[in-house]
């Protein structure tokens, strides 16, 4: 740990992710799935630890249940040791029958927990980004500066201001004012087309924040972008920690450099899967010097009868019988049956594609038998009567649209179609 200084760790995990509907009809965000085996969530607590960083709260709010599941399953540190955990905390209304108001409203209704850990700092991080950073780097950064607390950020367009909190800076990076998504921005020091925007990470001093909090608690405040930030820019000493400057051990010299996505929204969440796939990808999943955890995995290898697959990923227990695979990114047990073509298809756990579909741009959530000779992705307008389509033509068919139906594949693989159908195995818990 940087310094030796003493880290709390509190992970804003109740987003309701309202725009990622339908994917969010019955789970939070970070418990939406990423790539072959993930979820959203994996990213900053894999973060957190590789950054040995081991007091983690995970505050939940929204359709949590998936969500603590996956925690419970995936994320249990070693008992013997007290402070390493991450524990997932609801609101808990110690402070009045009220969920949480904001983002800072949820620390502050947890505060008894820093009052009693009573850690140097407190890092705050959000849930439902797709990114690898060494946090240990920030908080060096934010010692040496002496900082009061620190914001990571990185460039975006000043035509996309609007979505992000927005901070101006000095010669030195401390921040000299702080907006929460404006409608316009100046762009940062040496360009005219970027703005500097918070990821939404921070580091705090403890002391700091606990008296922020309380302040902020007594005006009615809630949020730290909108309030407890800009309120602090002319009193404390905010710094903006460079994101690019951020280095991760075995990163590619063919990946994206300081690769960080916010999936907040359809497409977003759609591209990103697609910058994970291919020999020399935008964003590499697999570094054994900085891993993305996933949740254990107990089903069988993935199965390949024939077929034609082109940059596609294959999740444990699939079947792929005579199908084409084009830039197709399968989950856990996923059967695809013989004729039927995914190109630039997300397909998620349990789910059936049926002889000769055609299936292209689109996200199937889990629980899905679609049903032979089925054509989605090709006529908007029809696809818009039975699914939820983007503006920019992606077609996202809900969980359980075209419930499974048992229709054994072959004899010798009857047990993987049963569990590709949604038939759990013994024992086998089944998440959203």
């Amino acid at each position: 740990m940087p310094a030796n200084r003493n880290v709390l760790a509190f992970v804003m995990a109740g987003g309701e992710g309202s725009r990622l509907h339908p994917l969010t009809a019955n789970r939070c965000k970070p418990a939406v799935p990423f790539n072959g085996k993930h979820r959203i969530v994996d990213f900053v607590l894999s973060n957190l630890v590789n950054s040995e960083i081991y007091s983690t709260y995970l505050l939940v709010q929204y359709k949590s249940q998936s969500l603590i599941e996956h925690v419970r399953q995936s994320w249990t540190m070693a008992r013997f040791i007290p402070q390493h955990f991450i524990t997932v905390v609801p609101p808990q209304m110690r402070h009045g029958p009220a969920w949480f108001q904001g983002t800072a409203d949820a620390v502050y209704q947890n505060i008894h927990l820093i009052e009693s850990m009573q850690p140097d700092i407190v890092a705050v991080f959000g849930a439902d980004h797709i990114y690898r950073m060494d946090i240990r780097q920030m908080i060096d950064v934010h010692i040496r500066s002496n900082a009061h607390a620190s914001v990571a950020t990185i460039p975006v367009d000043v035509r996309e201001c609007d979505q992000f909190g927005i901070v101006e800076i000095d010669d030195n990076h401390r921040i000299t004012d702080f907006k929460e998504k404006p409608k316009s921005a100046k762009p940062m020091p040496g360009s005219r087309t970027h703005a500097l925007a918070s990821m939404g990470n921070y580091i705090f001093n403890a002391e700091v924040l606990l008296r922020q909090l309380k302040r902020m608690h007594e005006s009615g405040e809630t949020d730290f972008g909108k309030h407890i930030l800009p309120s602090m820019v002319k009193t404390h000493k905010l710094v903006a920690y460079d994101f690019a400057t951020n280095t991760i051990e075995g990163t590619e010299p063919y990946e994206e450099h300081a690769y960080w996505r916010d999936v907040g929204t359809i497409d977003a969440y759609f591209q990103a899967h697609f910058d994970t796939l291919g020999a020399q990808p935008k964003f590499r999943m697999t570094n054994r010097h900085w891993p993305i955890y996933a949740s254990p995995d107990q089903a069988e290898s993935a199965q390949i009868e024939n077929g034609v697959i082109n940059r596609s990923v294959v999740g444990s227990g699939s079947i792929v019988d005579g199908a084409t695979l084009d830039h197709a990114m399968l989950r856990r047990s996923v059967l695809v049956e013989r004729g039927a073509r995914l190109e630039h298809c997300i397909v998620m756990e349990r789910s059936r594609i049926g002889r000769g579909a055609q299936v292209r741009r689109a996200i199937v959530d889990q629980d899905n038998d679609i049903p032979a000779d089925a054509r989605i992705g090709f006529d908007l307008e029809q696809d818009r009567k039975r699914f939820h389509v983007t503006p920019s033509g992606i077609v996202v068919v809900p969980a359980g649209t075209f419930p499974a139906r048992r229709m054994a594949w072959s004899p010798s693989a009857a047990s993987m179609s049963e569990l590709a159908i949604g038939q759990a195995a013994p024992g086998m818990e089944v998440a959203a």
